[in-house]
């Protein structure tokens, strides 16, 4: 029987690579892993601990508007962070709406450039 190891990479389509960067990496801060070979498109890897996000920029098969205005009500990616705070004020700084979370947990939301909601979890070491 095949057993799962783990979660690898989660993929995200953008508009533009740069902008997309200004926020994953700009303001969330994660760092760009230089590894990512030529595809034939636009885009970047970023590591998230032993995992990554890839930026996909291609053609949006997927709705911009009309998405949930809750983060939490829509696909999303969810990610450990150990200062919550400070995630969240960089992200305020750059003028990206981040909503806390209604259920008491240190968590909040919020969405990239190009709609993709994200989901930040404080986790302590």
């Amino acid at each position: 029987m095949t057993t799962f190891t783990g979660l690898l990479h989660g993929s995200v389509v953008v508009a533009d690579t740069e902008r997309a960067l200004g926020f994953y990496r700009d303001g969330l801060g994660l760092p760009v892993n230089p590894e990512r070979p030529d595809l034939g498109y636009p885009g970047a890897w970023l590591q998230v601990g032993e995992q990554q996000i890839h930026l996909l920029e291609l053609p949006n098969p997927d709705p911009v508007q009309g998405r949930p205005a809750h983060g939490g009500r829509d696909r999303h990616l969810a990610l450990g962070v150990t200062d919550l705070d400070a995630v969240c004020g960089r992200l305020e700084d750059q003028g990206v709406i981040v909503s806390r979370s209604k259920s008491g947990r240190r968590a909040a939301f919020c969405r990239d450039p190009d709609g993709n909601a994200v989901e930040l979890i404080e986790v302590l070491d």
